[in-house]
């Protein structure tokens, strides 16, 4: 079945680290898979980064125009409703808050057409600057889909520490992630848990994630 995945949430929330794995498990099943990094407001810490390694998986990556460059304003020049009819499984990782769902808007009308087969989670981390709390969260979110012209399908609760995530840390954050989704009625879909600590539950929504987006200095 084709899948198309729109990714958003607050900037440091693990979106690109999310859409990495995901595309990823996708290609090792066997399907055609596309990321587009839409993020034009952040250089750092997105898909384009991981040009190498998606080569290596026979995944194809979209990025815009002079991204990772010093350019200010990278341009979109490709055709995302082509690579929805093209690819088995699209993956969309978009920019940060309101203002880059902004570049999704464009393409809201075309992506809907395909109803059950589009997803669009919305990334939530706990442990992150102004996304505390479900009021905080769910202000963001609302933001988001008025920016985008897209509504959210599911919540993904992405919390973590970096490195000094633990499975306690993540279990506690269960409470933040079902207020949030009774709130909003949107199911939790997945939570995250990175390296070793997916290992140590057995809740069905566990999803293992490697953790490929590092600091300059952890790589």
């Amino acid at each position: 079945m084709k899948k198309i995945i729109v990714i958003t949430g607050h900037y440091g929330s693990g979106k690109t680290n999310l859409a990495v794995n995901l595309a990823i498990n996708a290609a090792a099943e066997g399907r055609s898979v596309a990321v587009v990094d839409l993020d034009i407001v952040n250089p750092y810490f997105r898909t384009t980064d991981f040009r190498e390694l998606f080569a290596e998986k026979g995944i194809k990556l979209i990025a815009p125009d002079f991204a990772n460059t010093n350019l200010d304003i990278p341009s979109i020049q490709f055709d995302v409703e082509q690579l929805a009819a093209s690819e088995d499984c699209l993956i969309i990782d978009v920019g940060g808050d309101d203002a880059g769902a902004v570049a999704l808007g464009r393409y809201a009308e075309s992506l809907e057409k395909y109803g059950d087969q589009l997803e669009m989670l919305y990334v939530i981390n706990q442990r992150r600057y102004l996304t505390h709390t479900p009021d905080e969260v769910i202000t963001l979110m609302y933001e988001i889909e008025a920016a985008s012209h897209m509504k959210h399908t599911a919540i993904v609760n992405n919390t973590n520490l970096g490195d000094e995530t633990t499975a306690e840390i993540i279990e506690e954050s269960r409470s933040f992630a079902e207020e949030t989704s009774k709130r909003t009625g949107l199911p939790v879909k997945y939570t995250v848990y990175p390296g070793g600590c997916a290992e140590l539950t057995d809740k069905p929504d566990a999803l293992a994630a490697e953790v490929f987006v590092k600091k300059p200095w952890e790589k």
